[in-house]
């Protein structure tokens, strides 16, 4: 395989992974392979091993004589994500704070300096990128080849379900980014400092921050509109 071929497979690779994290391919949605390979200006067998590749990271499910299907979010997915994201979260990061080098620290630095570049310019998509990849650093310094995989899947539908109802003109969000990004912070800090209780009990808060984003979402508050009084209702006494 030429040189050229691999740099376009490795940029397709990343492109597609960028467009299923930020939901321009959608949830559930079939991958045209002539249209990807025209575009990438990749043959069918690399782009296949492409598929194959982002199929065993999660971000993809191959059905035989129907392609490659973005990983659908159904409703057993979401209930099996709010169960495992904090016990996930929280393990990794315990470990991260035993293991992390000094080298992770100074990436992990720089992801939150993006991070909250992009929370500053309303950058919704770059915002959600730079939290997973905040987070998937963190997974890094875990270094354990059992909580990784799972690290990773979490993620993808963290990132997405975040993409979905994310605005930055939405001043409660804002002012939760904005603890979030502190949040992100500490992490630094209790990695740096080897604190491995303190970063576990860190991820379960910085969870129930998430989560109670993604409630607020789903189960918005109703809305305070007066219906008036259903026809034929005899008006309440002392009503004018």
């Amino acid at each position: 395989m030429s040189d050229e071929t691999r740099s376009k497979k490795a940029m397709c690779a990343e492109d597609l992974r960028r467009r299923i994290l930020t939901q321009a391919l959608e949830p559930g949605c079939y991958l045209d392979e002539t249209e990807i390979s025209e575009a990438y200006q990749i043959s069918r067998p690399p782009l296949r091993e492409i598929l194959r590749q982002l199929a065993g990271e999660g971000y993809v499910v191959l059905h035989e004589n129907r392609g490659a299907q973005v990983a659908p979010m159904t409703h057993k997915t979401m209930r099996n994500f709010f169960v495992a994201a904090p016990m996930i979260y929280a393990a990794v990061s315990r470990l991260a704070a035993q293991h992390a080098t000094p080298a992770q620290i100074m990436r992990l630095k720089d992801a939150q300096l993006l991070f909250r570049a992009a929370i500053r310019d309303g950058d919704a998509a770059t915002r959600a990128l730079m939290n997973e990849r905040f987070h998937a650093i963190i997974g890094e310094m875990a270094d354990n080849e059992y909580l990784s995989p799972s690290l990773r899947r979490l993620l993808i539908d963290h990132t997405r379900i975040g993409m979905t109802f994310y605005s930055p003109r939405n001043r409660a969000m804002a002012e939760q980014r904005a603890v979030a990004a502190d949040q992100h912070d500490q992490f630094i800090a209790l990695i740096e400092a080897g604190d491995a209780d303190a970063s576990a009990d860190l991820a379960i808060a910085h969870w129930e921050l998430s989560r109670a984003e993604i409630e607020s979402f789903v189960t918005p508050a109703g809305m305070q509109i007066p219906l008036g009084r259903a026809p034929g209702a005899e008006p309440e006494r002392g009503a004018s």
